[in-house]
């Protein structure tokens, strides 16, 4: 790494996990780079990728605010959702302005461009292809359910999923940001339907799997029904190794800190339960565990400690482990 330029940090996700993250990161002198699903079909995004034949915008509008550096009222109006209004309903503000960019540059990647520049985005953000993709999954009985919204729905156990078209492109920045990054961020964030559906896309698997860069995977704290029901942080862990055809972690984050019984029955009505540490399994295929009270609380849902997942993150860069995340 060259000591005069920042560390090249690329995080790799969707959903709400990973805005969490960024949260947090964007506090330090690092050169991030988010890399987006483009799979999501519910919702406002999957009306507008279905009415504008658009990629997704949600999940990637999620990422520029929490990367953004302008004042908390800009933010709150770009997040805004509409909750009622003939055809406005359900919608958020954000979408539309990326969805008029895209009409306007005629160019998705084009209009995340320019929305950064708006929002002065620290780092850039990158969907895992410049155009949709429907996520499918093969369910242990042999079924196909197709749509990333149904898949958590469908009541069944999933064996493996995967996207069409099968030979979509990711976008240049991409592999480049890959190729010359520090540090590879997995997660967090549903394992089949945000994090897995851009690992799909056949290049950045494959530069992932190659890249020189130490690659961690912030694991969830809980399971989830629907996607990993009962599964312990080897189970995570084996289904990513197993969607990509290499060992390519380094490093798993587990959470060690205490979830409040409260909390638990709460989350056990949705069929979730803290996601169980089986590290020794983790230690046999030579990987590291980092442990650690990475959770906080907000309106009792759980979500990672951004400060201390940053900060836990940038240590992996600057020096070696301390011995304090290590039991």
């Amino acid at each position: 790494m060259n000591a005069k330029s920042q560390p090249k940090i690329v995080i790799i996700g969707g959903g709400t996990g990973l805005p969490v993250l960024l949260r947090g990161l964007k506090q330090y002198a690092v050169d991030i780079t988010a890399i987006v699903t483009v799979a999501d079909d519910g919702g406002s995004s999957g009306r507008l990728r279905d009415e504008l034949q658009i990629p997704p915008p949600g999940d990637v509008r999620n990422v520029l605010a929490a990367l953004s550096d302008v004042e908390p009222l800009v933010i709150e109006l770009f997040q805004h959702r509409f909750q009622n209004g003939n055809g406005l309903s359900g919608h958020s503000l954000g979408n539309l302005i990326l969805a008029a960019l895209t009409s306007i540059t005629g160019d998705f990647v084009k209009a995340i461009r320019e929305m950064s520049k708006v929002l002065k985005v620290h780092g850039q953000v990158l969907p895992a292809a410049n155009k949709s993709v429907v996520l499918h999954a093969e369910m242990e009985d042999g079924a196909i359910v197709s749509g990333e919204s149904k898949i958590p729905y469908s009541g069944k156990r999933i064996k493996k999923v995967f996207l069409t078209p099968e030979n979509v492109e990711p976008l240049p920045e991409t592999i480049d940001a890959i190729r010359s990054a520090d540090l590879i961020v997995i997660g967090p964030g549903s394992l089949y339907t945000s994090i897995l559906p851009n690992l799909l896309v056949p290049k950045i698997g494959q530069e992932v799997c190659r890249a020189k860069a130490k690659k961690v995977y912030i694991c969830n704290v809980m399971t989830q029904a629907g996607e990993t029901l009962h599964y312990t942080v080897s189970d995570h862990v084996k289904a990513l190794h197993d969607h990509m055809g290499c060992l390519f972690l380094d490093v798993v984050v587990v959470n060690n800190g205490h979830i409040p019984e409260e909390i638990q029955r709460r989350y056990a009505e949705e069929l979730a339960e803290p996601v169980k540490d089986d590290g020794d399994r983790l230690a046999e295929l030579g990987i590291e565990v980092i442990r650690d009270n990475i959770v906080s609380y907000e309106d009792r849902v759980i979500r990672h400690d951004t400060k201390k997942v940053a900060s836990l993150l940038i240590s992996l860069i600057t020096a070696p482990p301390s011995s304090q995340w290590h039991e």
